[in-house]
């Protein structure tokens, strides 16, 4: 569907609230749809603390509130709820859209007082099975429709917050397929994030990436005891590489650290640190992991890596599931399980280049189809409007 078949939001004000504006999935999502709003005529508003993306906010059009929406302390959790209350009048927002929990209980209790329409986005599988903690992660199933950004966490939902099917809408999360295109990367991009890494121009290993915040339900340990777990010769055939922030998991950093002496592979695994440019750091993969060991609720790393035309690893569990087709566009390990994922890194590693490619190939054309970033936001946007309209006939 072209810009010009999306709905008219020409004098409505769409509310976004997330706590921060970080290099994440939900974040890059967030700007995403400021973007689609303003070129739909509406106006975008984001309720957040801010970070690396706002000036991506900026580019399109989007106009960022700065509040402290990142406190889970309930005190702060009131304030902004007043806040919010207050912008919703100023401002006269149309809908408020609701990315995480924190500022979604604040967005969903303004919501409420000033009788705007209140969407939220369930991102991920959110952790914690005590009656508290199940109440705090509820607020994401009370939007007047949810949108779940796979059929796993549909399903996720429904089973957990026993919402009806009929008030969730899926809506994958969307790969740019500009910014994601092989063909779009220039030669000096890929010599940038080489000189970054540390790659020397004459190694010709393959290079297995892993990218992600280093956070140990990521799997980059995982990865690293698979490698270990290799042969000798199969794994000088290979550079593990971990593009990604700590963000002060410093203690995280030291067991990856030691296992990588453990396993004597000095040399052969990378902590890249963060890393802006993901579209050539997945070209000059070989092959790309997302070893995650809780369910991904989407997978973006596989969705992305596939866009670029590369193989992939993953967990065999949550949203990877669907954006992962086995066999075809890459692979899928048991989640935890070291043997299963030296197995794949071997399956992957042992195929001829022309195989790989194939692999890549497949991977980009069943993303292209099915998972675009126009996608993502022509049904967002329909969303919107849906609950717009709605609203305008209950007001009169």
């Amino acid at each position: 569907m072209s810009e010009s078949a999306w709905p008219d939001l020409t004098g409505k004000t769409i509310l976004q609230v997330i706590p921060d504006l970080a290099a994440g999935g939900a974040e890059r999502t967030t700007v995403e749809m400021a973007d689609a709003i303003t070129q739909a005529g509406g106006r975008a508003l984001v309720a957040s603390e801010g970070g690396r993306l706002e000036p991506n906010l900026r580019d399109v059009g989007g106009e960022l509130i700065r509040l402290n929406m990142a406190s889970k302390n309930p005190l702060t959790v009131r304030r902004n709820t007043k806040l919010l209350e207050a912008l919703i009048e100023e401002e006269n927002i149309d809908l408020i859209h609701a990315r995480s929990r924190a500022p979604g209980w604040s967005a969903y209790e303004a919501s409420k007082t000033a009788e705007r329409p209140f969407v939220t986005t369930y991102h991920g599988a959110y952790s914690g099975r005590s009656g508290l903690k199940k109440r705090y992660n509820s607020v994401m199933a009370k939007g007047d429709l949810v949108i779940a950004n796979s059929e796993w966490t549909a399903d996720h939902v429904m089973e957990i917050h026993g919402t009806p099917r009929e008030n969730i809408i899926t809506i994958p999360r969307g790969v740019d397929l500009i910014e994601f295109d092989p063909e779009n990367v220039s030669s000096a991009r890929l010599d940038n994030v080489k000189t970054a890494w540390g790659i020397d121009p004459n190694d010709d290993r393959l290079r297995l990436v892993l990218p992600g915040r280093l956070t140990r339900w990521k799997g980059q340990w995982l990865a690293i005891d698979a490698l270990g777990a290799l042969d000798p010769q199969e794994r000088d055939r290979l550079h593990l590489i971990l593009p990604g922030d700590d963000q002060g998991r410093q203690k995280y950093v030291t067991e990856l650290e030691d296992k990588i002496i453990a396993h004597q592979l000095g040399g052969a695994v990378t902590l890249a640190g963060h890393t802006s440019d993901m579209p050539a750091a997945y070209a000059i993969a070989d092959i790309v992991l997302a070893p995650s060991t809780r369910p991904e609720a989407f997978g973006r790393v596989a969705a992305e890596a596939s866009a670029m035309g590369k193989p992939v690893i993953v967990s065999d569990h949550g949203g990877q599931r669907e954006t992962v087709i086995e066999g075809e566009t890459g692979t899928r390990a048991e989640p935890g399980s070291v043997t299963a994922l030296t197995a794949c890194i071997r399956t992957l590693s042992n195929l001829p280049a022309a195989a790989r490619d194939a692999m890549g190939r497949a991977g980009q054309a069943h993303i292209r189809k099915n998972y675009s970033k126009k996608q993502l936001q022509t049904a967002t946007l329909a969303v919107y409007a849906r609950l717009l309209l709605n609203n305008e006939s209950v007001e009169k």
